[in-house]
């Protein structure tokens, strides 16, 4: 089934063809692995700035240049330290940022594509409940993928996926976010599949 959250317009920073990819780890530690792909459009830009999502506890931080595979530099600054380096950016002053050095300024009508890596801690986003796994999150991108710890099956999920198998046997579910700078409101339940005696 399909369910859609209200329209929850918030401050977009200017960026294109943006993708997430949820790698959920052991249930017991809370945590999930973030591949977050996105390409800076703005022409004469040095920074890119990736907000850390207030309430997860954010660890194992790193930056990819897509067009070469270098590792970018980056550090985590408050929402006033990064409005000094992007005055015309919207930030809040209680949240914290990655704010990544680009190799070179973004190119008049050019981009720059990068990819933001990090594990999240968030045990209002990441629980089990009794013999299952919740993955609870509003997300705003408009292309996600959630992958499920290995062994584990889908007992139901709120918004429309397409169900794909990984290399190693681990469950994806991809799905896209119809709607214009809005929250999909996502949740996915999943149970460790049982496992088969042999006679």
């Amino acid at each position: 089934m399909c369910g859609v959250a209200p329209a929850q317009v918030e401050a977009q920073f200017i960026s294109a063809d943006t993708y997430t990819r949820y790698e959920l780890l052991a249930p017991e530690t809370h945590q999930f692995k973030i591949y977050y792909e996105v390409t800076e459009t703005r022409a004469g830009s040095r920074f890119h700035f990736n907000q850390i999502r207030e309430g997860s506890e954010a660890s194992d931080e790193s930056v990819l240049d897509l067009a070469t595979g270098k590792p970018l530099k980056f550090e985590v600054v408050s929402g006033t330290q990064a409005k000094i380096d992007s005055p015309v950016e919207n930030f809040s002053a209680t949240a914290h940022y990655i704010k990544v050095f680009l190799a070179h300024p973004v190119p008049a009508s050019g981009e720059y594509r990068l990819e933001i890596i990090k594990t999240y801690k968030d045990d209002k986003s990441y629980y089990t409940e009794g013999d299952q796994i919740v993955f609870k999150r509003p997300l705003g991108i408009p292309r996600n993928s959630i992958i499920l710890p290995t062994g584990y099956e889908i007992v139901s999920c709120s918004v429309a996926t397409q169900v794909l198998m990984e290399k190693d046997g681990r469950l994806k579910l991809a799905f896209v976010n119809p709607g214009s700078g809005g929250q999909l409101e996502v949740t996915i339940k999943a149970r460790k599949l049982p496992v088969l005696r042999k006679p």
